[in-house]
């Protein structure tokens, strides 16, 4: 009884993993959409923060005169 809830317990195995490769098609590409993603995030925080700066000086600038 072991032996055939081995072998099931193996088939599952295989055959979720064999649908897993298929359908997410592996770890290819992963590293470089992680890079890509967090490279958006920091341009997006750059952003904000020259934005701000730039109001900030603008306000300051305007006191002045």
């Amino acid at each position: 009884m072991s032996y055939l809830a081995a072998t099931l317990h193996t088939l599952g195995v295989t055959v979720a993993d064999t649908i897993r490769r298929r359908l997410i098609g592996g770890e290819r590409g992963s590293v470089t959409i992680e890079q890509v993603l967090w490279a958006v995030a920091l341009i997006a925080i750059v952003g904000i923060v020259v934005v701000a700066i730039k109001s900030y000086v603008t306000s300051e600038a305007a006191k002045i005169t």
